[in-house]
């Protein structure tokens, strides 16, 4: 089976299924996961961050691979589910009842 991540980043194979392109579709596998999903793929995630940008800083958007394309949208995920770990303890923001905000644009790596 061919590998979702580079080699460098095998650590992030389990959670294969946070490589999720769009900011909506992020946002939703975060609502739909439970706390301790999140803090595995967290605790994980966090540590390999600063070699993460730098990796991912010497590779070109231009013809970018699938796997360096899937290590952006991990990253993109760990920072969806920072707050809700670091600080909230639940998926949702506190208080906010159904309301939600919305990308209308983002980048189209």
């Amino acid at each position: 089976m061919a590998n979702v991540f580079p080699a460098e980043f095998a650590e992030l194979e389990p959670f294969a299924d946070w490589a999720i392109h769009g900011e909506r579709a992020r946002y939703a596998k975060r609502i739909s996961s439970t706390m301790e999903e999140l803090q595995a793929f967290y605790d994980v995630a966090f540590p390999l961050l600063e070699k993460g940008t730098s990796y991912l800083e010497k590779v070109s958007l231009d013809g970018i691979g699938d796997e360096d394309k899937h290590l952006l949208w991990a990253f993109c995920s760990l920072v969806t589910i920072a707050f809700p770990v670091e600080a909230w303890g639940q998926p949702r923001v506190p208080d906010s009842g159904p309301a939600s905000i919305d990308a209308v644009v983002e980048p189209a790596v």
